[in-house]
């Protein structure tokens, strides 16, 4: 099986906890990616894809996906409003809530999907927890033997998505709508 990522974007968030548990109960990899190597550095998580493939040499970087690892607050129930009845602070109880930390895989191909070897497995993998999370969107054009795919996940699920292509409204491309920064009054001598 082959395959390629042209194009990623992300805004997944979900709680580090469903992260490592996700990974904990030994999930269905894809047959590339032999094992997961799960790295913390300060507040960056790092999911390394490793392979026992010999053609591939150790000194070649596998793909990784990179989150940044946030705290934030979450209540039981909604919190009370800024500017509300002024009446009702004197015998109001504190809402209980809890700091969560939260995986947030945010960004386009160069920040959440790093590395060539092992791309397109590791991308399956960042579907598939992108199918777990409750917050964000994950948006891809891929390829897989030949075939272009979209991928659209929103909230967890998977939403239709398809690809148009389109004629760039700029023309062919020549580069004629620039600036020539050689011949520019303003900053030559």
């Amino acid at each position: 099986m082959t395959g390629r990522v042209f194009r990623l974007h992300s805004t997944l968030e979900l709680p580090l906890e469903d992260v490592e548990t996700y990974f904990d109960e030994d999930p269905d990899l894809p047959p590339e990616i032999d094992d997961i190597d799960i790295t913390r550095r300060n507040n960056t998580l790092i999911i390394k894809a490793l392979s026992d493939d010999e053609s591939i040499s150790k000194y070649t970087p596998t793909a990784q996906l990179k989150a940044s690892v946030t705290e934030t607050r979450v209540w039981e129930e909604e919190p009370p409003r800024a500017g509300g009845p002024q009446w009702m602070d004197d015998e109001e109880e504190e809402i209980p809530s809890e700091l969560v930390e939260f995986a947030c895989f945010k960004g386009d191909r160069e920040t959440v999907l790093q590395n060539s070897a092992l791309q397109y497995p590791m991308f399956r993998v960042l579907r598939k927890i992108a199918t777990l999370s409750e917050k964000g969107t994950l948006t891809a054009i891929t390829e897989e033997d030949g075939e272009l795919e979209a991928t659209r996940i929103v909230e967890g699920e998977p939403r239709p998505a398809s690809i148009e292509v389109v004629e760039s409204p700029q023309g062919a491309g020549e580069g004629d709508g620039g600036v020539n920064w050689r011949d520019n009054d303003f900053i030559s001598d």
